[in-house]
């Protein structure tokens, strides 16, 4: 049986565990409610992002300038090691391109992306871009030794 002290205790009990539930919910609920509102007032204004220098950042960072490698000219990088020289507009050469072995290449055929053979003569071939287009690069072939 259940006494009158015991009913006291357990009903003090349950009605301090209810308000405290009602606090917390409530100092819950009020800081979801106004914790965005002080937030945005404090916001920068938006400013166009700015343009971050990589090289400065890099060396800040403690790296160091590329070595500048020097840029071969067009005609350092082919090789003219012999020639067939036919009709007008015919013929072919042995061209070696960036120390590779040689190939042969007829008059009108792409040498490169961009390069095509555009004439073969005794002892020289020219590279153009087009076939009737001004000419990029002229090679003639070593002297011969006597």
């Amino acid at each position: 049986m259940v006494t009158v002290s015991q009913s006291k205790w357990v009903l003090q009990t349950t009605t301090l565990v209810v308000w405290a539930l009602a606090a917390g919910s409530m100092a819950y609920w009020g800081l979801r409610l106004f914790a965005g509102r002080g937030v945005a007032a404090n916001l920068p204004t938006a400013t166009a992002p700015t343009a971050i220098d990589s090289l400065t950042v890099a060396r800040v960072l403690g790296a160091r300038a590329p070595a500048t490698v020097p840029q071969a000219s067009l005609a350092s990088r082919f090789a003219l090691l012999g020639v067939v020289a036919g009709s007008p507009g015919g013929g072919a050469a042995l061209i070696a391109v960036d120390g590779k072995p040689a190939r042969p290449f007829r008059v009108g055929s792409p040498v490169e992306e961009g390069l095509i053979l555009q004439s073969a003569a005794a002892r020289q071939a020219t590279l153009a871009a087009t076939q009737n287009g001004p000419a990029l690069v002229t090679l003639d072939m070593p002297p011969l030794n006597k």
